[in-house]
């Protein structure tokens, strides 16, 4: 597929996704160019493995034998690039359009909702590598294991592929199986509320063909408005169709015993994960129910679990400074903030929990405000460096992160939470604040991660 293309050019190719859909170009045998506005280490790699990569957006970039322009949702129409390309007469698709078409050639598992995606993707696809099923994966992050980094090429008919729920992008891909993480408030600058990202998701799932089935969390109560046709259900401690119980918290790791219900509940056996958090089992339970539908063996996921160490920059631990751990996670969702926090707490008993949190995006901030002031104050220290700009979102600057400190200030008048403006300033005060023994907490899904990479 994409073969008859002899070039193409992708605008914003330093993203996590767009990356991986460029390896697969670069796979196909196309010749690939793209264009940033920050070269990374991801684009370094692209170079790496042949592509051109361009510093910035211009139209000397575009050279003339380019025959397809590939973009990001980051990117506006007023792309001087994407201009160019209209000019010329070059048909330029989104992203996900390109991963729509590329869904259509496998049998499609879609990992979607609101938080858990990257790493259920993840899972799902090892279990199908252990299982030999030798499946093609697309993953949002990078996993331990995969050459390719965020992409594993396979001969195989299966496609599992994070499915990203924003502006319904998700819809574009053609799946013959779903896994849904959970339903939350999220991305309220195209979504009106939650009624409206609930009935986006129902168009999805009705998208399923003939025997097509949704693997769901039974637990989650925005899940609970969706209408299944064929419905397999996870959960932990309650009566669904693969359970979780028992669960054991260790000092790096935990264990849960999980229970199918067939006549009556049968115990399948018990995992072991070495990533913390009750949010990290029901991600594995979500992997799990799929691959034992598609008919890999319990023991067989076990196996692909118990070596798996997590992926980048969710709960990642990149390393110690000052006697201290530090843990870059991409979370930027209070439920995520909360659930993080607390999986630390499981897994270093005892330690002061210092978190630097950079919110991302200001719409995201000021609709969720509430929901993070509860949220962020759940660690022992706090620093909340200023909102990270979103690139090619227009949206107003009405909130400050100082605002939120003052929130949570006005709240609880003895909880250490601090504001600050730039990366110089958040070093400055960690390197005054934390202690040896801590567990420093970096988060958010902007540019906070170079921070963490910097303090090791």
């Amino acid at each position: 597929m994409f073969q008859s293309y002899k070039h193409v050019h992708f605008v914003g190719i330093g993203g996590i996704g767009m990356s991986a859909l460029a390896k697969w170009f670069l796979h196909e045998g196309v010749r690939i160019s793209g264009s940033d506005i920050e070269l990374t280490a991801m684009t370094h790699d692209l170079e790496v493995r042949g592509a051109k990569i361009f510093s910035g957006h211009a139209d000397s970039n575009l050279s003339e034998d380019v025959d397809l322009l590939i973009y990001s949702s980051a990117v506006p129409e007023t792309n001087v690039e994407r201009s160019l390309a209209r000019d010329r007469g070059i048909p330029d698709r989104l992203n996900f359009e390109v991963l729509g078409e590329i869904s259509k050639s496998f049998s499609t598992i879609v990992v979607t909702g609101t938080n858990g995606k990257s790493t259920t993707t993840a899972m799902l696809g090892l279990m199908l590598v252990e299982a030999g099923y030798d499946p093609t994966v697309l993953v949002g992050s990078l996993v331990p294991g995969f050459e390719e980094g965020n992409i594993r090429f396979g001969k195989g008919r299966f496609f599992v592929v994070e499915g990203c729920e924003y502006r319904a992008n998700m819809m574009h891909l053609e799946p013959e199986m779903i896994v849904l993480t959970n339903i939350e408030e999220d991305h309220l600058d195209y979504y009106r509320d939650l009624e409206h990202i609930q009935e986006t998701f129902q168009t999805f799932v009705n998208k399923l063909q003939g025997n097509g089935m949704t693997i769901y969390n039974a637990m989650d109560a925005g899940t609970k408005a969706i209408e299944l046709k064929r419905g397999i259900g996870f959960g932990m401690g309650i009566d669904t169709d693969y359970s979780g119980r028992d669960r054991v918290t260790e000092a790096g790791v935990q264990r849960v015993s999980v229970y199918r219900k067939e006549v009556s509940d049968v115990r399948m056996g018990e995992l072991a994960l070495r990533i913390p958090g009750e949010f990290n089992v029901m991600n594995a339970l979500a992997a799990t129910s799929a691959a034992m539908e598609l008919g890999v063996p319990f023991e067989t996921c076990r196996q692909a679990l118990q070596t798996f160490s997590g992926i980048w920059r969710r709960f990642e631990r990149v390393g110690v400074w000052k006697e201290v751990d530090v843990i870059s996670d991409y979370g930027h969702h209070p439920s995520a903030i909360a659930q993080t926090v607390q999986a630390v707490r499981e897994f270093f008993p005892g330690r002061r929990v210092v978190l630097c949190y950079q919110p991302h995006q200001h719409d995201r901030t000021k609709k969720l405000f509430s929901e993070f002031v509860e949220a962020l104050p759940l660690a022992d220290v706090l620093i909340v460096h200023e909102i990270y700009d979103v690139a090619g979102r227009n949206e107003d600057h009405e909130v400050s992160s100082q605002d939120l400190v003052k929130a949570i200030q006005a709240k609880d008048s003895g909880k250490k939470a601090l504001f600050a403006k730039d990366f110089h300033e958040a070093e400055n005060m960690l390197r005054d604040l934390v202690k040896p023994g801590d567990v420093l907490l970096i988060m958010g899904a902007g540019d906070i991660d170079t921070l963490a990479r910097k303090l090791v």
